[in-house]
């Protein structure tokens, strides 16, 4: 980044011509969207599609995901809109505007476009939508096949999802490349104020997560009745864990010690926060709201409420699975922004500072998912809270 931005500052010309190392990098991304999304859906939702199976705890649990998540994408989008940080950036290619961002459709008209012709057809043309309903579908009908030709299809698609996360740490060898060239060229064509906005997207980012701990988990807690003194004291660890490794896998086997140090059922803690890995990403859904209208606000377009909206409930279904490998979010924004007609450039951007925030979102996530454990045990009238002394040292 830092290499981008002096040329782009010194030699703007030169810099402008560098958008073709850009261009590579978020080609590659593109390649990533349509089998990762596929595959991790198939996944999170067939591998615990059979609810009967699964029973009261699975329903429990992904219905308070759902509420959650929910809830922080709109805190992004609320902050995002308020503060308007992506104003006066002026991406390069905001003339390249999709037709969901620029056409007035009727309600009709949008839900016909949400539904493939061909599932090839939408992964060539990133029709990240049509691609989430494809998957949804299949995993539904796979969760109703005898469970000996399941195994087969979830194998399958468990290593390509596994794959396609190898992939993306491939691509991200070439990153420093792509960004370099992305900053090169938008610091080159708009000047160095493309650094305010950043910044101020930062700002949004941690000021969001704030609001989203304080207001909705700690809401949560007080609802549910989590003993808060404790729960901090179990919790500091693996947060600070991910907050440093950017990897909410790095504060997986931390977190389950920790719920379990503090009284929740080990049956619990191993159903509970694996399952939030899929469905219960916080601080990734939060960011991906706040980062797509970001873009558009970069790149001109104006997004009406109802886009917005329909930004919101793809980014709910495309963000699941993607909490164990770090930048894997991007990968699900750039899709997200396909769909909408929005510039990919604002990937490559938004990279550049991503280590910054990726540490925040990560952090949440795993505060999130470590809170779902004790309200579900809460739920079920299995918290029992351990001695503080067990908790902090375990």
């Amino acid at each position: 980044m830092g290499v981008g931005l002096i040329l782009g500052w010194v030699v703007p010309d030169f810099a402008s011509g560098l958008r073709p190392f850009s261009t590579i990098f978020l080609r590659l991304i593109k390649t990533i969207v349509a089998p990762l999304i596929f595959a991790t859906l198939v996944v999170g939702v067939a591998g615990h599609g059979d609810l009967k199976q699964v029973g009261r705890m699975g329903v429990k649990s992904i219905v308070y995901f759902e509420a959650v998540t929910t809830l922080a994408l709109f805190i992004g989008l609320a902050v995002v809109n308020i503060v308007k940080p992506g104003v006066g950036v002026t991406l390069e290619a905001a003339g390249q505007v999709g037709e969901l961002a620029t056409k007035q459709q009727s309600f009709g008209d949008i839900l016909v476009h949400v539904f493939p012709q061909s599932f090839f057809q939408a992964a060539a043309e990133g029709e990240v939508l049509q691609v989430v309903v494809f998957a949804l579908l299949f995993s539904f009908a796979l969760a109703m096949v005898a469970k000996e030709k399941r195994e087969v299809m979830l194998h399958f698609c468990d290593s390509l999802s596994e794959t396609m996360f190898k992939f993306t740490n491939i691509v991200m060898m070439y990153a420093p490349v792509g960004v370099a060239a992305a900053i090169a060229v938008t610091v080159g064509n708009r000047g160095l104020s493309v650094l305010l906005n950043l910044g101020l997207l930062i700002v949004c980012l941690y000021v969001s997560l704030t609001i989203f701990i304080v207001f909705v988990l700690g809401t949560v807690a007080v609802i549910a009745k989590v003993p808060i003194r404790p729960f901090f004291n179990a919790v500091k660890e693996p947060a600070l864990i991910a907050f440093s490794t950017s990897s909410s896998e790095a504060a997986l086997p931390k977190a389950m010690l920790a719920m379990e140090a503090l009284g929740v059922p080990r049956r619990i803690v191993s159903f509970v926060i694996p399952t939030g890995y899929s469905f219960n990403l916080d601080g990734t859904s939060l960011y991906l709201s706040l980062a797509a209208v970001f873009v558009a606000q970069a790149a001109g377009i104006e997004l009406t409420i109802g886009h917005q909206i329909i930004i919101v409930l793809t980014l709910m279904l495309t963000s699941k699975g993607v909490a164990g490998v770090s930048r894997a979010a991007l990968v699900v924004l750039a899709g997200t922004l396909a769909t909408f007609g929005l510039p990919l450039e604002g990937v490559a951007v938004l990279l550049g500072v991503d280590q910054l925030m990726d540490m925040g979102r990560t952090m949440v996530n795993v505060i999130g998912n470590c809170l779902a454990t004790v309200v579900i045990a809460r739920w079920e009238g299995e918290f029992h809270l351990a001695e503080p002394k067990e908790a902090v040292t375990t």
